[in-house]
């Protein structure tokens, strides 16, 4: 039996404790090599606070855990019994396998950097507007994009005049 992806509901916040009971649960039980990846994906999020870059892991599927396995009876007994958990995503009592195409979605998801991704259309001569950073709020024109699109140079007007100002690019949204 090969091993398939399922999705595991738990309760609210309980996602990591749920992946580390399972985790020893199925070490304990000597059920290892019937469990493969147990993923929970996450995002990078960045803030600005007190004038600090925070960077912070957002869950994009609160309450859900995602687990590779072969699924026999005793490790779906086992992987319900786990504190914190509600139930497998499935049809009925029976749990219900991820397709690939859900998977590589999932994997995508999980490995992707959200944020160089939203801007990747950026020219100069574009209108933007400052979201981020000290200049939030503050419309201008883009002038210059760094190599690696990571960076901009954008003209705003400060005390009427135009001054160039660098932003990175996911701190700025097209208007």
């Amino acid at each position: 039996m090969a091993k398939k992806w399922y999705v595991v509901h738990t309760y609210a916040s309980q996602e990591f404790k749920v992946k580390e009971a399972i985790e020893k649960m199925t070490a304990d039980a000597g059920l290892e090599e019937k469990v493969g990846q147990i993923l929970i994906p996450t995002q990078k999020t960045f803030h600005i606070r007190d004038g600090k870059k925070i960077e912070r892991e957002k869950k994009l599927f609160n309450s859900y855990v995602i687990i590779e396995a072969e699924l026999t009876p005793r490790l779906y007994t086992l992987i319900r019994n786990v504190p914190g958990v509600t139930n497998f995503l499935g049809t009925g009592k029976k749990p219900q396998p991820l397709d690939k195409v859900e998977v590589n979605r999932l994997l995508g998801i999980a490995d992707r950097d959200k944020d160089s991704e939203k801007n990747i259309n950026l020219i100069p001569g574009d209108m933007v507007k400052i979201t981020g950073g000290p200049f939030n709020d503050f419309e201008g024109v883009i002038d210059k994009i760094s190599e690696d699109k990571k960076k901009l140079t954008v003209k705003v007007t400060v005390f009427g005049r135009i001054t160039p100002v660098e932003v990175r690019s996911d701190q700025v949204e097209i208007m």
